[in-house]
């Protein structure tokens, strides 16, 4: 009798054991106790910021994390500040968005450290920020991507010597321009002539506001045949400053980066030619698994390329359900 009991008991244990191990030893809301300051990069309904946001969203749901969410309609000094400001709350980890540089973020990342706040980088990396403080980057490679995308272009639409192009961006953004700056190097390297068109940080949360940059651009160059966007919201406008100018669809190249429901709309309409997907849901998730795993667990941070390559004609309707859902 008394072996039977020990061996139903022994039973019921491994049993247990099994089924804590099919759940998920750490169970339920396993990071509730961790508090995260996220940075979305753009305003709330900001397209890409939306996206990003839906990742984050989820990754809490997932890990019971308490998540402070941060908008800062990607003006770089705006970022600083709230970045000042979390670091001031002594959060347990903070997901940053890269823009305002390494040298803007490099004081506050070290007095993160001292104050045991994890970092956690997404969009754009700061490498030399992360070489001196830790933390891990969640984004695409910028440069290598930029890169991929010229190279692609020049060998897609047959660019080359005498052929002209222009390149939109925020020069001034050091490290975020490292991928419109590989576009170009690509594009150059095929002997076409670019124009580097300056936009700002108003442009990206309101795209109408560079119709008069853009216009005035093809006006001054009407042999362009190729534009390259630095970021959604301008590539999904493409059909607005195309018919600013008297353009049918495919009269000018245009491409960039990002997918949205704008995006693959125009992408069936004729507009747009090509984009790079650098797959913001990612951005969102991963920086708040990697800062959970960090605290409870004691991970090293994370690091994922979250570029997925090209969408193009050819394939755009496969994500298109996903972008209308703002998960793509």
């Amino acid at each position: 009798m008394k072996l039977t009991i020990r061996l139903a008991a022994a039973l019921l244990a491994l049993s247990a054991a099994t089924s804590a191990h099919a759940d998920g030893v750490l169970g339920k809301n396993w990071c509730s106790a961790v508090h995260i300051r996220f940075f979305a990069g753009g305003a709330e309904g900001d397209l890409f910021a939306t996206v990003v946001l839906n990742g984050a969203k989820q990754a809490q749901q997932d890990t019971g994390a308490q998540v402070d969410f941060v908008f800062s309609g990607w003006d770089g000094e705006k970022m600083t500040q709230q970045l000042r400001e979390a670091v001031a709350s002594h959060p347990d980890g903070i997901a940053m968005m890269g823009h305002p540089g390494s040298a803007a973020i490099m004081p506050l990342a070290e007095e993160a450290a001292k104050d045991g706040i994890l970092m956690e980088y997404q969009n754009v990396d700061v490498p030399d920020v992360r070489a001196k403080f830790g933390g891990g980057y969640i984004g695409a490679n910028l440069g290598p991507q930029g890169t991929a995308l010229g190279t692609e272009a020049v060998r897609r639409f047959g660019l080359g010597s005498g052929d002209t192009a222009i390149v939109v961006a925020n020069w001034t953004q050091e490290e975020r321009v490292a991928r419109e700056l590989g576009t170009v190097k690509a594009l150059e390297a095929a002997g076409v002539k670019v124009i580097r068109l300056s936009s700002t940080t108003e442009m990206a949360g309101d795209p109408n506001a560079a119709i008069p940059l853009i216009t005035a651009a093809l006006v001054a160059n009407p042999s362009v045949k190729l534009i390259a966007y630095p970021g959604g919201a301008m590539l999904g406008n493409a059909s607005v400053y195309m018919q600013a100018v008297g353009k049918k669809p495919g009269e000018i190249v245009n491409i960039g980066f990002d997918t949205s429901p704008e995006i693959v709309k125009q992408f069936s309409d004729g507009w747009i030619q090509l984009s790079s997907d650098q797959q913001p849901y990612l951005q969102g998730y991963l920086p708040i698994i990697s800062i959970c795993q960090q605290k409870v667990l004691g991970l090293s941070p994370l690091n994922e390329d979250t570029g997925a390559g090209f969408i193009t004609p050819e394939n755009a309707s496969k994500v298109a359900d996903l972008a209308t859902k703002f998960l793509r």
